[in-house]
């Protein structure tokens, strides 16, 4: 039975000659060029559903199976290709389980406009049914939020969202949109105006000149200079700009885990990654440099440990868009705040040619004993099948050139470490929040926004049952995404640290898991499993031959750690191989 409130708002649609707030919403998204939204429906939802009814033939829409897998899908599809990803959620426990994805996003700048329905605004603070203050709970976690009570608002408000998603530093927007804002008709003709600046935002793209003349000067004058790339090189685009960049200046570079894939992993400049699972090369010679280059970076402390003992020794040069970052961990001798592609254009006409080949040379000195012991080690082919093995595989089979996904834990650095990355936006991981339970819907969204690079995502038997109901959008799509669990039936990266730190007290750690291939077939997806080293190669041949959605379980060594492992308040250049 509807509300007085209900009849007189709905009376209203039918004699308006405007358009809904549910309308103008579609017609906004169309505006931005969106044409694929994740979401879930629900009551406080339901009539910008409605309206979406009438767009599908513009606008895809792809039903999750719970709203948290709508925003990671967002993310995945965000971080693949570009744009501003978009989810929706009704009120109160759907937008609440938003608050994960949104949370992920904004520590991971990815670019997320999320939709919630709200109830009436003459029910908001009476504590209706499913009524949440979502942008309270949100606002610490939001690039910004805004909560819409008047349709005539919604052109202007999401304008204002996506502008301020993709722009700066990018991130996570929430908009929330009471009910009757949903249904009402506005009070005059939809106009849509795109903002490409707002006197209340205004992030600096273009570096200032003095700033980039002082870092010039310090890296012309360096003997032992090194760069550490993040995640800023992808977002920027920047890949073209900063391989030149390397190659005119000469200088070793490393990436954080976010950054891999900004340059070739076969680039002679390039030493690998650097941090707590990092390896052994980047992180010692951050005692060795003199002048640090950081570019898109915020010397997190996975890269860093200690951030006293980190590169306490060297001069910094800190490129970074976001000026809050700049000397918040460490200390900049020369910030430039600005777009690191843009940074990087205006700074190569004023750096020198360089040849650091006797430098790079005591980087390449420490990866064989490095490979001796580690790589070596866990690419042998004897027990168990060892994880790093399934990874290199995949890699030699797609030649460095799969868009990967994984979720959190060891999977995720063995991952990083082994598959040899050759093409940008390739390594899609939860890096600042790690959110178990991140791949299976990212995986799919990266694949809507990449549909025609092979998807394969990498996960832990943990992480897998976090978000395994979203095999069904996969199922639904219809979209060839690759799942390879590598099942060792632990909570693998608790389990290390308890293993190195808390003297093999394994405190519930230890999985008993169901029956994963017939879970994958019963929702419609191809799936197998494998055991043994010899049924290995040709599992994978299948699964990247089929044209399906397919799950790859399998079993690895029981109590693999990942090396190195740097206990906590220490520097990960103090690494030592033993």
């Amino acid at each position: 039975m509807k509300t007085s409130e209900e009849t007189e708002t709905l009376e209203a649609v039918e004699t308006a000659k405007f358009l809904s707030g549910g309308q103008a919403l579609m017609e906004s998204f169309l505006q931005e060029g969106v044409d694929l939204i994740f979401g879930y429906p629900g009551g406080a939802i339901m009539p910008i559903y409605d309206a979406l009814y009438d767009y599908t033939d513009r606008i895809n829409h792809v039903l999750v199976r719970h709203e948290q897998g709508a925003g990671h899908a967002a993310e995945g599809f965000a971080r693949v290709s570009g744009k501003v990803g978009v989810c929706m959620a009704t009120s109160g426990p759907g937008a609440t389980n938003l608050v994960t994805p949104i949370a992920d996003a904004i520590i991971d700048c990815t670019p997320l406009v999320a939709i919630t329905g709200q109830v009436f605004s003459g029910l908001l603070g009476t504590d209706a049914f499913q009524e949440t203050d979502v942008i309270g709970v949100t606002m610490p976690i939001c690039k910004w939020n805004y909560q819409v009570v008047d349709p005539d608002e919604i052109p202007e408000v999401m304008a204002k969202a996506f502008f301020i998603a993709r722009s700066g530093k990018p991130g996570p927007v929430l908009i929330d949109i009471t009910k009757d804002a949903q249904v009402k008709a506005m009070t005059k003709p939809f106009s849509y105006k795109k903002i490409d600046k707002l006197l209340s935002y205004s992030p600096r793209v273009t570096p200032k000149p003095e700033q980039l003349e002082k870092a010039a000067e310090l890296i012309n004058k360096a003997k032992r200079p090194y760069i550490l790339f993040g995640h800023g090189i992808l977002i920027s685009q920047a890949m073209e700009e900063f391989r030149e960049f390397v190659e005119k200046t000469d200088i070793p570079c490393a990436s954080t885990l976010l950054g891999i894939s900004g340059i070739s992993v076969d680039h002679p400049n390039y030493m690998g990654w650097l941090g707590m699972h990092g390896m052994y090369a980047p992180n010692v010679m951050t005692d060795r440099c003199d002048v640090v280059i950081a570019i898109g970076m915020r010397f997190d402390d996975r890269v860093t440990g200690d951030a006293a003992k980190f590169v306490k020794q060297a001069k910094i040069v800190h490129i970074e868009i976001d000026p809050a970052e700049i000397n918040k961990i460490k200390h900049a001798d020369a910030p430039v705040v600005g777009d690191a592609k843009e940074a990087l254009k205006m700074l190569m006409p004023l750096v020198k040619q360089g040849d650091f080949t006797a430098w790079k040379n005591e980087f390449r000195k420490l990866e064989a004993p490095e490979k001796e012991l580690v790589s070596d080690r866990d690419l042998q082919g004897e027990g168990q099948i060892k994880m790093a093995e399934v990874v290199k595989m995949v890699s030699e089979k797609t030649k460095g050139q799969a868009c990967i996904v994984v979720d959190v834990g060891q999977h995720q650095m063995v991952t990083a470490r082994y598959y040899d990355f050759r093409k940008p936006h390739s390594y899609i991981a939860s890096g600042g929040l790690g959110t178990m339970g991140f791949a299976i819907p990212a995986a799919l969204g990266a694949k809507f926004g990449a549909p025609d690079r092979e998807v394969v995502a990498f996960i832990g038997d943990g992480c897998f049952q976090m978000t395994i109901q979203e095999l069904g959008t996969i199922a639904q799509s219809g979209l060839p995404v690759k799942l390879v669990i590598l099942n060792n039936n632990f909570l693998g990266m608790v389990r290390q640290w308890q293993d190195l730190f808390f003297e093999k007290r394994y405190s519930f750690v230890e999985l008993h898991n169901p029956d994963f291939i017939t879970i994958a077939k019963g929702f419609g997806l191809e799936a197998d499993k494998v055991t043994s080293r010899e049924n290995l190669s040709e599992a994978l041949d299948q699964m990247l031959a089929s044209d399906k959605g397919y799950v790859l379980e399998v079993v690895v060594e029981k109590e693999e750690n990942v090396f190195p492992m740097v206990p906590a308040g220490t520097s990960v250049s103090e690494i030592r191989l033993k």
